[in-house]
């Protein structure tokens, strides 16, 4: 009877441990089940996360000629003629260039961030941007794209136009470019630092000439062009650096909308700035001009305050990197 009754508790033990194992086994099952659903449900819901950020950053966006533009999510082929020095100080690098005389003139002073880039010519003709295959092209002004010519670019690729002016604040350009790439606060830490670096500049080069005249001048095929009070270096000259203006500059800015505007002898001969900035496209082909006693006659030239750089440099374009070198020739040159 024993040997009877430890079998039968035998028996049990077994089977309870039979049932044991299959429970075991069947829930090791139902939690593989589990978390292969769940591994499911995790990509699935990746996969709609990744798509809808994807969608996120396509934008359409309202340019300033009012046309309503897609711009793709991350633009890889990037035509910005004459806009390059924003996209240089965002980080961005173009497919194409701005150029002049068939690639001969460049805007050397980018060209540590443009080197390898192509060139295009700067009237962008549609056989050329075509040929680049952009996926954005992007308008300085509104001039650009007059007639039909804004519905033959968008043919190409979505065309943003930046600004309805002939010549815009590079400082609404700069942040309506990083609006386009989603490069908001980027841009506006750049312009941050541009302003610092101009105040701090300002109160250096006011305590060495105090309010002493400064000119720029732009010597070319033996013409003299001298700078807007409000455009291009002018603007980093008396707008930003707070500089004296000389009578002359003030009275021929106000009768014309360009950057650069010739200057007769006979004004050239009331110009009573103390110091020049001289852009010398004649350099090594004479500049006579120099030579001539209205030239010699300025107070500038009797002092020796002449500083004269090439047209390969920043003094003749606008941008954050432009005026940033503008200031830093400036600085060189008349701080103490």
């Amino acid at each position: 009877m024993k040997k009877l009754y430890i079998l039968m508790i035998l028996m049990a033990l077994g089977l309870v441990l039979a049932a044991c194992g299959n429970d075991n086994e069947e829930q090791t099952e139902q939690n593989g089940e589990s978390n292969v659903e769940n591994e499911n449900e995790a990509n699935s819901s990746e996969e709609e996360e990744t798509d809808t950020e994807s969608e996120a950053t396509e934008r359409t966006l309202t340019d300033a000629m009012g046309n309503e533009v897609t711009v793709p999510a991350e633009p890889q082929r990037v035509i910005a003629s004459y806009l390059e020095d924003y996209l240089v100080a965002l980080g961005i690098t173009p497919v194409a260039q701005w150029s002049v005389s068939d690639g001969a003139s460049i805007q050397d002073y980018l060209q540590d961030g443009l080197a390898d880039v192509p060139t295009i010519p700067y009237d962008l003709p549609l056989e050329a941007v075509t040929s680049f295959n952009p996926d954005l092209i992007i308008m300085d002004s509104a001039s650009m794209v007059e007639g039909n010519k804004y519905d033959q670019y968008s043919r190409i690729a979505p065309t943003y136009v930046i600004g309805s002016e002939q010549n815009n604040d590079w400082r609404d350009e700069l942040l309506e470019i990083g609006k386009v790439f989603g490069q908001e606060e980027k841009a506006e830490q750049i312009l941050a630092d541009y302003e610092a670096k101009a105040a701090a500049a300002k109160e250096e080069i006011q305590s060495s000439i105090g309010d002493e005249s400064v000119a720029a001048l732009w010597l070319v095929s033996n013409t003299f062009y001298i700078v807007s009070e409000n455009l291009s270096s002018g603007d980093v000259l008396y707008n930003d650096l707070g500089l004296t203006v000389p009578n002359v500059v003030t009275e021929i800015s106000e009768s014309s909308e360009a950057n650069w505007s010739e200057i007769s002898l006979e004004k050239l001969a009331e110009l009573d700035a103390d110091h020049i900035f001289l852009v010398n496209s004649d350099k090594g082909t004479g500049s006579e001009m120099l030579q001539d006693d209205i030239w010699q006659n300025i107070p500038a030239v009797k002092n020796g305050n002449i500083y004269e750089y090439e047209s390969t440099t920043s003094w003749l374009y606008t941008g954050p990197i432009a005026s940033t070198q503008m200031i830093d020739n400036i600085l060189a040159e008349i701080a103490e």
